[in-house]
């Protein structure tokens, strides 16, 4: 018993560390992280993460937001003087080195500091096509834009209804091979798509923007189903036990219900047939008076022959093109919420 007591108790010395690993171990407990030289606490490590996840939301953001600012600072660039107009725009970084807002202070630009947009409106269109102006570009563009979306979303909707709400032989199948569709790459039924149209004579005239869109958007179709799956079908139960049929369900139950999803894809819809430049460049001649915006404003940079622009002024055709996104991001601005609660709901099941 008496050696038992007399035996000291083991104590675990602890481990000794390099002075570098310990330094180490410090660094990263101040930047929230543990290690076995040093516990951070969980507040810090909150507040580290929390930090760098910000510096990459605003690193997302200048990318985003850059192209845009740089296009804002290009349109005052004052580039008059045709011989050093495009190393002016090139040397942009923040603002032009030679503006035409510094010039209109100064009383050397007899234009002031929106001569850019002012040619724009004024003159650059008339050169691309003789009298073709900007309001005529504008008008394309309303039509082009609000014709094909109107009839194009309520054409979706209505097969959004009969895919989610209406049990019909072949449903799933159909819907699957619509779905399916998507999946085959557009640049490879271009030239047949040219084709077709040329020989319906649509391009003059600007139909082939305006009535291919009238049949609806696969896309648009999937989201709207989608919102519909959260609907709950007793409603249309309800309705048909009233006498109901279903142009009048849709018109009176489904289409307000759905609004919310309605009116965020048409939004969209909207935004990609107001830029839609590609359409109008591959459909539409150059020369034709039913070019869109995007198209018209394109074509300032690539004619020949005389006028202010015998020259290309990038300064004017930039600010066309200011003016030609301005409406898309107020529009965007005023919906978003609009756009991304329905897009939020798509999910939702019954």
């Amino acid at each position: 018993m008496e050696n038992i007591e007399n035996v000291e108790p083991v104590v675990q010395e602890k481990p000794q560390y390099s002075s570098i690993r310990y330094a180490w171990g410090a660094v990263l407990a101040f930047f929230g992280v543990s290690s076995k030289t040093h516990r951070a606490s969980k507040k810090r490590a909150k507040f580290v993460g929390d930090v760098f996840t910000y510096i990459i939301l605003l690193f997302g953001t200048f990318l985003m937001v850059y192209p845009f600012w740089w296009m804002i600072a290009a349109s005052f660039a004052d580039t008059t003087d045709g011989a050093n107009a495009t190393q002016i725009i090139r040397e942009i970084v923040w603002w032009p080195n030679k503006s035409t807002v510094e010039s209109a202070f100064m009383s050397s630009h007899k234009g002031g500091m929106f001569w850019n947009y002012q040619l724009f409106f004024t003159e650059g269109l008339t050169v691309v096509n003789g009298s073709f102006t900007f309001w005529r570009a504008l008008l394309n563009n309303l039509i082009y834009s609000i014709v094909p979306v109107v009839v194009g979303v309520i054409t979706s909707a209505s097969a959004a209804f009969s895919f989610a709400k209406i049990n019909w032989i072949g449903r799933n199948a159909v819907f699957y091979f619509l779905l399916a569709a998507i999946m085959v790459p557009g640049p490879s039924i271009m030239t047949a798509q040219y084709a077709m149209y040329k020989g319906l004579n649509w391009q003059e005239n600007g139909l082939v923007l305006i009535i291919p869109g009238m049949f609806g958007s696969i896309m648009t179709a999937f989201f709207i189903r989608q919102f519909l799956f959260g609907l709950p079908t007793s409603i249309i139960e309800a309705a048909k036990i009233d006498g109901a049929g279903y142009f009048r369900i849709f018109c009176g139950f489904i289409l307000p219900l759905a609004m919310p999803a309605i009116m965020a894809q048409g939004l969209l819809s909207f935004m990609g047939c107001w830029n839609n430049y590609m359409g109008s460049y591959i459909m539409i001649p150059d020369t034709s008076s039913a070019v869109n915006l995007p198209h018209a404003i394109a074509k300032m940079d690539g004619y020949g022959g005389g006028g202010r622009y015998a020259s290309i002024n990038y300064a004017a055709v930039i600010a066309g093109s200011v003016v030609c996104v301005i409406p898309v991001m107020i529009l965007f601005a005023c919906f978003q919420k609009l756009i991304i609660g329905s897009l939020m709901l798509t999910g939702s099941k019954e």
